[in-house]
């Protein structure tokens, strides 16, 4: 058995019915094949199929004219030999092939396996790719790009059925390209798991000859800057070490100097460029094509600062040949990411300048040394030699190189030159300043300018990663942190960018079935008309799609050419035909987080200016990492605040209660950010008076609704005992005291900042009692249309402990409204609290006529802030009055004789309101509660009949004695008054007066 990563699989052929053949052979026939085969040998078995591939065929594509004498044969042959030195007895066949799949070489630990073997085994020129070969090692690699392992049975072909093989791409380390691959063929008996650790040292020992020969190049190049220099009469001063300051200036100034250097290599053009420096000054770039002794084409950068004082020769560095900073092939150079490389690879051809004045012997002739040319005379006598009509002009055009800031230096002889002031001169001219003052003059850089191209894109990938670490995931939305990956991406990356996400992470969860739940997300990209699947409907991916793949391995899958890419091609036809008139390349990379698969990200590249390589992948890669952390913080977000706001509604009353003192309408509206603690509640009290309660928690989450929770049932316990609104706080500022003694978690934060508002509306005497707890006041809306916020004190918050409410009384005609709210509606950090009281004063004054509906509808449109970082709670309520017809009063003394008569007079009204059915349970109710009041209590007595949606009987008197309901004993005489009422009656309690108690008793209209 054969360890490779998490799978465990057979190797070589099985002939009992199971492992690898036997899985291959139920593929081969059809079957689905869903486990036991590891998933990049069923991707390339699929893709195999779909490009009608022949387990069967045995001829391969054979190329006469491969190139033998190539960077990667001279890189690999010594290594070869060494490996056919190290392998020497055995039946290994050691094999590199080029980036095609193309076979270059062969070396095999027995000579007689040259012989044995067939010819496509052991002759160079047979084409391994797998579009050609099916699955095998060289095309698996090269496909996959990453080290392979293909087992026996796991190859497509029936020829190899019997071997194994490994695989492993070679990278140049410059710029990250796939040169090709290293292969180690052997008898499936052979293993070994020390292969692994010895393909890998053999390709970096490629790889760091790949980078010798890029290093000699370079070498060569700076050769004949030198030799042009020797030539121009310029000696060498003293040697100077490469990191020594250049031409004395700070360490952002040079690498301001680099970076642009850098950028003039790449365009490989002859030009000038005036440099901004962070100081103010500004340094002439210029940069000279030239050509090594062995034909290496480069560009020399130097560098003119204007006004230095120094004096001296032009100075070059004295190490000769041998140049500091530059590894030889001996050296161990680790394979490096491509961007790093080519920033790392310019870095080392970096060469310290020197101090000098340009010598006037050289001043008026074309010298190799700067170019040749005249010397231009700046508008304040600074001395910069012109390099020549060449040396000016780019190579192709008369485009300079552009720069930020800069005064590009270009054209033909009649050209006119830029000064950093802004003055300009003609060729020749000297703006009257005979003896210009001193410059100083160095090397800066010398290169190729494909690897200046390396460099920049290396600069641009640093840069694209950190301009996303600042807009991805500037919100807690998903959908809108998939937007802002695509933004980001597009067209800096990639031309066409889309997301796929399943349902379930929309909604904040996780999906069971990332792969089947996925829904298209975000389309964006330089154009709006492609036939991407639309947002919100389900892509399509096959089973060979790289997408698909992606999401199955966890891994970026890279498609750098999408017209040959059999697994793409097959899962739409007649869109992906659609498709390639537009883009040929993609990079497709599966969006995890913290284990969880969240989705898929496609960058699409058109044909211009190149396909997506692997530099490209990994950038891809980790631009999708760092989205996938922001969605995943997102979701965990949605999903919080999902539970939140449901916890939070659930805690909310889920409809009014049925009375006829109020009409009510009301709003609850979640901050954008997070939910809090606010809630409101409508409580019917005792005859026929409503209660209207605002509250709300400091603070925003689970906790504070939690909090809320707790608070509206004690608020509403407490109401329901008909406690006055000051009572009712008082006893709430105990209870938020208590639970913040007893959080144990709390560490003494609490939950202090909790506000209240209550208001009791008597119907009957068109009367509200109100007090509030630091919470707003509320609004008054006369049925004039007159608005006003009542002069009520304000109280501390609750929790402070101690401190008294104050209760206001305020007469209330009716068709007038009220308006509860809490501060989400008035606060906002943008907005004058006074300023959206004045709003809110305006969208509620002239309006007596609304409804309360539209009069909340009214609210949240005019005064409610667009995005409200703070939860809102609305509450508006319509005043109506009890008729006074159906009111009837009785006073009388604390005679028992008066008890009948009161009974007879509450049976006539009855009898008027036409509630027979009533009578019986009405006259019992009154005859024992005025018995009680006038054998336990103190006259008067006042008996009141409230005709409601049911029939209320209220007895009051002077006295606090608190009636007591009990059982009676079978043998007992009295005790059962109160027992009776309570069977008689719906619901029954005791109100307290300032000065005594009313005892009263709810009956159903129908006597029930």
């Amino acid at each position: 058995m054969v360890q490779s990563g998490s799978d465990r699989i057979t190797a070589g052929r099985v002939t009992g019915g199971t492992g690898p053949a036997r899985f291959r052979e139920r593929f081969l026939q059809g079957e689905q094949v869903d486990q036991g085969v590891r998933t990049s040998i069923l991707d390339s078995w699929q893709r195999c199929r779909s490009l009608g591939l022949s387990p069967d065929q045995a001829d391969l594509p054979f190329r006469e004219d491969f190139e033998a004498d190539g960077r990667i044969v001279h890189a690999a042959a010594p290594v070869l030999d060494r490996l056919q030195s190290l392998f020497s007895g055995s039946k290994v066949n050691i094999s590199v092939a080029d980036a095609n799949g193309t076979v270059l070489l062969r070396r095999f630990g027995e000579e007689s396996l040259a012989r044995s073997l067939p010819a496509i085994q052991r002759v160079p020129g047979f084409v391994f790719a797998e579009q050609y070969a099916g699955t095998n090692g060289i095309g698996l690699a090269l496909a996959e790009r990453q080290l392979i392992r293909v087992y026996g049975a796991e190859h497509f072909a029936e020829r190899s059925q019997a071997n194994a093989c490994v695989a492993l791409p070679v990278r140049d380390p410059l710029n990250g390209r796939i040169e090709g691959v290293l292969c180690f063929g052997y008898p499936r008996g052979f293993e070994n798991p020390a292969l692994g650790a010895v393909i890998h040292k053999a390709a970096q020992a490629m790889e760091r000859r790949l980078l010798g020969q890029s290093s000699a190049r370079e070498r060569g190049l700076l050769r004949a800057y030198l030799a042009a220099g020797a030539e121009a009469g310029v000696g060498p001063r003293r040697d100077l070490a490469v990191d020594e300051p250049a031409l004395d200036l700070h360490a952002d100034d040079r690498a301001v100097l680099m970076e642009k250097a850098a950028e003039l290599i790449s365009r490989a053009q002859r030009a000038a460029v005036d440099v901004p420096l962070p100081d103010g000054r500004r340094v002439t770039l210029v940069s000279r094509p030239m050509t090594s002794a062995s034909g290496v084409e480069g560009v020399a950068i130097e560098a003119v600062v204007p006004g230095s004082s120094t004096a001296g020769p032009l100075v070059v560095p004295g190490r000769g040949a041998e140049l500091p900073g530059f590894p030889t092939p001996a050296e161990p150079v680790e394979p490096v990411e491509p961007a790093v490389a080519a920033v790392s690879r310019l870095a080392r051809l970096a060469v310290a300048p020197w101090a000098g004045r340009v010598p006037r012997s050289a001043a008026g002739s074309r010298g190799a040394a700067d170019g040749g040319g005249p010397t231009i005379q700046r508008p304040h006598g600074d001395a910069v030699r012109r390099p020549d009509s060449a040396a000016v002009r780019g190579s192709d055009s008369d485009a300079a190189v552009p720069g930020p800031g800069s005064d590009v230096v270009h054209g033909p002889e009649s050209a006119t030159f830029h000064g950093p002031d802004g003055g300009t001169l003609s060729d020749g001219a000297t703006n009257g300043s005979p003896e210009p003052p001193p410059s100083a003059r160095g090397l800066v850089m010398v290169g190729e300018p494909q690897v200046g191209a390396y460099a920049l894109a290396a600069r641009r990938r640093l840069e694209l990663l950190s301009e996303a670490s600042a807009r991805i995931g500037t919100t807690l939305d998903v959908r809108r942190t998939a937007e802002e990956l695509a933004e980001t991406a597009v067209p800096r990356l990639a031309d066409y960018v889309t997301v796929d996400l399943p349902d379930a992470v929309l909604r904040g969860e996780e999906s069971a079935d990332p792969v089947g739940d996925l829904c298209r997300a975000v389309v964006h990209g330089i154009r709006g008309d492609l036939p991407f699947t639309p947002v919100g409907k389900r892509p399509d991916f096959g089973p060979t799609a790289p997408q698909r793949r992606a999401l199955t391995s966890g891994q970026a899958v890279l498609e750098p050419d999408l017209a040959s890419a059999a697994g793409w091609l097959a899962q739409d036809p007649e869109y992906t035909e659609q498709l390639l008139a537009h883009v040929d390349s993609l990079v497709a990379v599966p969006l995890v987080a913290r284990g969880v698969v969240l989705g898929v990200v496609s960058f699409y590249r058109a044909q211009e200016p190149a396909p997506f390589g692997d530099d490209d992948r990994s950038l891809a890669q980790e631009l999708a990492t760092r989205a996938a952390l922001s969605i995943d913080n997102a979701r965990r977000y949605t999903h919080e605040r999902a539970m939140v706001l449901a916890l939070q509604r659930r805690l909310l009353p889920h409809g009014l209660p049925d009375q006829e003192a109020v009409e009510v309408a009301h709003r609850y509206l979640p901050a954008e950010a997070d939910v809090g603690g606010d809630w409101y509640d409508v409580i019917p009290l005792s005859g026929a008076r409503i209660g209207l309660l605002v509250g709300d928690v400091v603070g925003h989450g689970m906790l504070s609704a939690a909090t809320m929770g707790r608070l509206r049932t004690a608020a509403r316990s407490f109401a329901e005992l008909d406690f006055p609104p000051d009572e009712v706080l008082v006893h709430l500022d105990n209870l938020v005291g208590r639970l913040d003694r007893e959080d144990p978690d709390g560490e003494g934060a609490g939950i202090i900042g909790a506000t209240c508002l209550y208001v009791i509306y008597d119907p009957t005497v068109q009367r509200c009692v109100m007090a509030r707890a630091g919470h707003p006041p509320p609004a008054l809306v006369r049925p004039d249309g007159n608005v006003s916020y009542p002069d009520l004190p304000a109280g501390p918050p609750l929790g402070l402990g101690g401190l008294p409410f104050d209760a206001v009384e305020i007469d209330l005609p009716e068709d007038s409204q009220l308006v509860l709210y809490t501060d989400g509606l008035i606060e906002d950090r943008n907005r004058d609290v006074d300023v959206v009281l004045d709003q809110l004063r305006g969208a509620l004054a002239h309006h007596p006529e609304r409804t309360p509906e539209d009069t909340c509808q009214a609210i949240l449109d005019t005064v409610a802030p667009a995005h409200p970082c703070d939860d809102i709670a609305l509450l508006v309520a319509r005043t109506h009055a009890l008729d006074p017809d159906r009111v009837a009063t009785w006073e009388l003394s604390a005679d028992p004789a008066l008890v009948g008569e009161v009974r007879a007079s509450a049976l006539r009204q009855l009898a008027d309101w036409g509630l027979d059915e009533a009578a019986f349970a009405a006259e019992l109710i009154l005859s024992e509660l005025v018995t009680n009041a006038i054998r336990h209590g103190a006259g008067p007595i006042r008996v009141r009949l409230l005709h409601d949606r049911t029939l209320i009987c209220e007895v009051s008197d002077t006295s606090n004695t608190a009636p007591h309901l009990r059982r009676a004993a079978s043998t007992d005489e009295g005790g059962r008054g109160l027992f009776l009422v309570a069977q008689l009656s719906r619901t029954w309690g005791t109100r307290y007066l300032p000065e005594g108690k009313v005892i009263w008793a709810e009956c159903g209209l129908d006597g029930a």
